[in-house]
């Protein structure tokens, strides 16, 4: 029995797909079967940042109403054996509704070590129907007020679906432009001002993400890679400090 994970974020714009399909890319690299479900109805993008865009027949949206039988509507991802993305449906009129996810997630991790829920952004009810299946959550933020801000509204909701382990993904992060600001003292700041505990830091990398944008594997030597593959390695439960700053 696999283990989902809902990748989720207060606002847009913190890079929150991109952090889903590195790790979902680090963790198939460990050997893992990897499921990424793509919750962003009308608006998705995994299909393109995993390659298989010009392969899509079916969606999620197709399973559930019995169009499709569930392994027809799941897609290989180029370039990584053993990860493998379920559409988002392609209207948001057809946003799979928290009763059907809170069935369908535990069938998918019979399959699959990991199960990926990319959230949209916000806290609307596709937040809702993303994450009502999963058994944890991973929050991703820029290190700036409003973002850390709608941490704590993320983490309340949370608390109402139950979803009771959760861990906070910094990302887009740059050292240069964090102390510029002067926007926290330090990064412990950050961490207090979300109330969640700190799971990754991954740099500025626009490599990282042009290459996603392209459905292409990212370096593996890349400091953004690097620091995704890190991400999975605890989520596996290893003990991987934290880098230096």
């Amino acid at each position: 029995m696999g283990i989902a994970t809902v990748i989720t974020s207060g606002k847009g714009g913190v890079g929150k797909s991109t952090v889903a399909v590195g790790i979902g890319r680090a963790l198939a690299q460990r050997g893992r079967r990897v499921l990424l479900v793509d919750c962003d109805a009308g608006l998705r993008s995994l299909d393109r940042m995993t390659g298989v865009e010009e392969q899509l027949v079916f969606d999620m949206a197709d399973v559930v109403c019995g169009r499709c039988a569930p392994a027809e509507a799941i897609y290989p991802c180029a370039g990584e054996e053993g990860l493998f993305l379920l559409p988002a449906p392609s209207s948001s009129e057809s946003m799979v509704s928290p009763g059907v996810m809170r069935k369908l997630v535990p069938l998918l991790t019979r399959y699959y070590d990991h199960v990926l829920l990319d959230s949209p952004a916000g806290v609307g009810s596709g937040f809702r129907s993303a994450a009502c299946g999963a058994d944890q959550a991973l929050i991703v933020c820029t290190p700036d007020p409003v973002c850390v801000r709608g941490v704590g509204v993320v983490t309340a909701l949370l608390d109402k679906l139950g979803t009771a382990q959760r861990r906070l993904v910094l990302n887009r992060f740059s050292g240069g432009l964090f102390r510029s600001t002067g926007a926290y003292q330090d990064l412990d700041a950050v961490i207090d001002a979300s109330g969640v505990r700190l799971m990754g830091l991954v740099p500025e990398d626009p490599a990282l993400a042009a290459a996603f944008l392209r459905g292409k594997r990212a370096l593996e030597s890349s400091p953004g890679m690097k620091a995704l593959s890190r991400v999975a390695g605890r989520l596996e439960g290893e003990a991987i400090p934290l880098p230096e700053l």
